[in-house]
């Protein structure tokens, strides 16, 4: 029997405590979910670009940037994470978060029916490596994705598959983010900028 966790559904409750105002700030995301939290940082920012968030333009280059760093961190073990002021310093509206925060609840509702602790050892070293190297590409060809209508949030999707995996120890569903985050680069150059 699978060990059912609520670890998603808890990220958006830490992350919809944190809003107040009309806008928050990338830094008080991190100050909410904390500074050591790399899967939940890297969740919820992949997230925002599927939400309806994502029609802030800009949105999808911001999230693969902040993406790109977090996963170098990953990389080489970096225990705390660091952004850029120019990336904690940008502000995204309150109420679009809070709208894309209401969408995102029922598929998570639906996904943490069934994920659990399996095959823990593929959410360690040397085995992250490998869909964190994908990772890394897709993010570099994510600004250029915002050209091509929801290309952003298909990427940002199978990121957020990788970091639900990561976060809540199912090595089963990062196993099979590694099909998405291989395979979403390359199709949606062919449909985008194919011959």
């Amino acid at each position: 029997m699978v060990e059912r966790t609520r670890a998603l559904s808890d990220v958006l409750d830490e992350l919809e405590d944190a809003i107040q105002g009309e806008e928050i700030a990338v830094q008080e995301i991190v100050d909410r979910l904390g500074e050591r939290s790399f899967a939940s940082l890297m969740l919820v920012f992949s997230l925002i670009a599927v939400s309806p968030a994502s029609a802030i333009p800009g949105i999808t280059a911001t999230v693969a940037v902040i993406v790109f760093i977090l996963t170098v961190q990953m990389i080489f073990g970096r225990k705390s994470v660091w952004l850029p002021g120019l990336i904690t310093r940008r502000r995204v509206s309150s109420g679009m978060l809070c709208k894309g925060i209401s969408w995102l609840r029922k598929p998570l509702h639906v996904i943490e029916r069934y994920i659990g602790k399996r095959l823990t050892f593929l959410v360690h070293r040397p085995w992250l490596f490998l869909p964190l190297g994908c990772i890394l590409v897709l993010t570099l060809a994510m600004p250029f994705m915002e050209l091509i209508p929801t290309s952003g949030s298909i990427a940002s999707a199978a990121i957020a598959l990788f970091a639900a995996g990561l976060l809540t120890r199912d090595g089963v569903l990062v196993l099979v983010s590694l099909i998405p985050l291989s395979a979403v680069p390359i199709l949606i150059w062919q449909v985008g900028f194919g011959a």
